[in-house]
């Protein structure tokens, strides 16, 4: 298998498990607050939520390392 189909194959997977967590997060914030309304307070992330957390951290920064990769070998 060519490296490059390869690579891909794997920033499409990353993608799409990337856009699934970023929909996953809740933030109870309606559009109302982008406006100045709207009261929130800071919480701690725990369990499930601060795991969806870091896991679209990590996946962001797995998308970006491969799409640096993905250029160098061009």
């Amino acid at each position: 298998m060519d490296t490059q189909l390869l690579l891909s194959v794997i920033q499409i997977i990353v993608a799409a498990l990337l856009v699934t967590t970023v929909l996953m997060q809740q933030k109870g914030v309606g559009l109302g607050s982008a406006f100045g309304g709207g009261d929130s307070v800071y919480t701690t992330r725990r369990g499930p939520e601060k795991f969806i957390y870091y896991s679209c951290i990590t996946l962001s920064v797995l998308f970006l390392g491969l799409g640096m990769a993905a250029f160098f070998l061009q």
